[in-house]
């Protein structure tokens, strides 16, 4: 799993298995973890003399051979000739050649397209090819993966990554792909294609569905954020709210505490508070408190699956009310509300601190600070624009930043009313968190990122209220990207129906749908039932679907 990714760069990153996209602090203290991570992937490399892991191995899944498909670099622009290799892989395990013989597509969305293959061997690809006799597909969104269109990574290279070019591959490839030792037609509309998709690639499946209705038949928009929005506060208040209470109580306050004295008026305190998180000579108060927040986006990771799931969360909390030990704290302490004088520590002159905020800062320091191979601000500082101006393709974490600053948002922010409990420092700003955008994309020949992300692009298309038949919502009830689906707090009430399935899956985080197991009946209860519904629906869905009528 990755490590310390946060929401932006969450949406936008994803464990090795591929399981988990997206999860928070985005901005650029989410580009300094993105960094750590790839440095500390390197030194493996190096004392190993293995590959680096940054995708999913070929050799797990040699049966589905990678592909390719041509598409234009730009759908809009008849005199632009430039082209590029779209990459694809297919499963023909399941495929039964006959007439309305279904094609199941995953859209591969912010990730290299080879961390989606689980889905194509056990997961839900798998599952519905199965369950229909039907051919699977995964599809490796532009500039993702090995579907690179240019040369660089530059602001005006990364004009045609947007919403309305990367639809208009999928419609494209849906429409004229040719299957290698396949001899039937199966281009769309002459045979039902069925396009699934989860978390960002949830949202483009539900766009795909209202966008080029002609060519797909059925959608599965799994934790589908389908609401833009520059700020994106909610997503911290899932958490904090499914979160475990004492977890939460104590996060709370020990926030409220950091808060305080961030903006007080003690250099001392201040001083001091730093040093318990070994972070004393990180210059900025914004740059320490984003870099505190890292744990709390691995709740995202969290999975049914043990094998995929993160218990970083949750080995958090449990340090969060430890015993503190050799400062006279009894172990009874942490059955005591938070702020009690038998959890009180004198860290200074004048400064005393419950137990919780030592806890939190031993843990920051252990495994977050202990990081740094070179100067805190070379390592956490976010001033120094020089650090995200890199512009080679291996800098890929501004294929999704750029989508993030120029369409999508999601700047993790704490709540606007200044009275509601967080779990994140007021630090965190707006300003803070999105100035990444001007850093890193420095104004082009030909585009130039806008001083906000045009939400309007995404929420143009039905925001929460987007809808249409055979389009099925899935999502998670602790999932922290809830608030920007339709299964928003914020959204109106639907009806379940067959022809507009609308499932919210208990205690679920992200996309848990999307993974299965070889054996299905090692599945939780909740993810067969929900297994069992996904291809009940789509069956009846398939038994509706008539051959288009030929055109004269």
């Amino acid at each position: 799993m990755t490590r310390f990714l946060l929401p932006l760069l969450l949406l936008g990153f994803t464990s090795f298995t591929g399981v988990n996209s997206f999860s928070p602090v985005i901005g650029p203290q989410g580009v300094n973890f993105w960094n750590l991570d790839k440095q500390e992937a390197r030194e493996r490399v190096a004392s190993s003399r293995r590959d680096l892991p940054l995708e999913i191995s070929a050799r797990a899944f040699e049966e589905f051979e990678p592909q390719w498909f041509e598409q234009p670099l730009d759908h809009f622009d008849e005199s632009n000739p430039h082209t590029f290799k779209q990459r694809y892989w297919v499963s023909k395990r399941h495929y039964k050649a006959r007439q309305g013989a279904p094609v199941f597509v995953l859209d591969g969305g912010e990730t290299s397209g080879a961390n989606r293959l689980p889905f194509l061997d056990t997961g839900i690809v798998d599952i519905l090819a199965r369950a229909t006799e039907g051919l699977g597909v995964i599809l490796e969104h532009r500039y993702y993966g090995e579907s690179i269109a240019v040369e660089n990574l530059t602001t005006d290279a990364l004009r045609w990554l947007n919403n309305e070019q990367a639809a208009a591959d999928s419609a494209n490839f849906m429409a004229k792909v040719k299957f290698e030792g396949i001899e039937e037609d199966l281009t769309a509309p002459s045979t039902p294609w069925i396009y699934y998709g989860g978390s960002y690639a949830g949202a483009r499946s539900a766009h795909m569905k209202i966008l080029y209705p002609d060519l797909v038949y059925g959608a599965i928009a799994s934790s589908a954020v389908t609401h833009a929005a520059v700020e994106n506060w909610q997503y911290m208040e899932i958490i904090r709210k499914a979160a475990d209470p004492k977890c939460s109580h104590h996060l709370e306050n020990s926030i409220k505490i950091i808060d305080s004295i961030l903006l007080g008026h003690s250099k001392f305190f201040k001083s001091h508070l730093k040093g318990l998180f070994g972070l004393a000579n990180l210059t900025h108060d914004d740059d320490f408190a984003s870099t505190i927040s890292s744990p709390l986006g691995s709740w995202q990771s969290k999975n049914w699956d043990p094998e995929e799931s993160s218990v970083r969360f949750d080995q958090f909390c449990e340090a969060l009310n430890a015993p503190v030990h050799g400062h006279g704290i009894s172990a009874k302490a942490t059955d005591l509300p938070f702020g009690d004088p038998a959890r009180m520590v004198e860290v200074a002159d004048g400064l005393t601190l419950d137990l919780s905020i030592l806890n939190y800062g031993a843990y920051i320091k252990n495994n977050t600070a202990s990081r740094c191979r070179s100067t805190l601000d070379d390592c956490f500082g976010t001033y120094d624009d020089s650090k995200y101006q890199q512009t080679g393709l291996d800098e890929d974490w501004r294929l999704w930043m750029f989508q993030v600053c120029t369409q999508w948002g999601y700047f993790t922010t704490t709540p606007p009313d200044p009275k509601q409990p967080r779990i994140l420092s007021r630090l965190i700003t707006l300003p803070h968190e999105s100035k990444i955008c001007q850093q890193a994309y420095l104004p082009g020949e030909f585009f130039q990122v806008p001083p906000l992300p045009n939400v309007t692009a995404v929420n143009m298309l039905g925001d929460f209220d987007i809808a249409a038949d055979r389009l099925m919502f899935v999502d998670g009830e602790v999932d922290p990207w809830r608030p920007d689906t339709p299964h928003s707090d914020d959204a109106k009430p639907r009806d379940d129906t067959i022809l507009r399935p609308f499932k919210l899956i208990p205690g679920a985080v992200h996309h848990w749908d999307e993974n299965g197991l070889a054996d299905v009946t090692q599945e939780p209860v909740v993810i067969q039932d929900i297994h069992a519904e996904e291809v009940a629906i789509i069956e009846q869905w398939l038994a509706d679907w008539k051959p288009p009528t030929k055109k004269d």
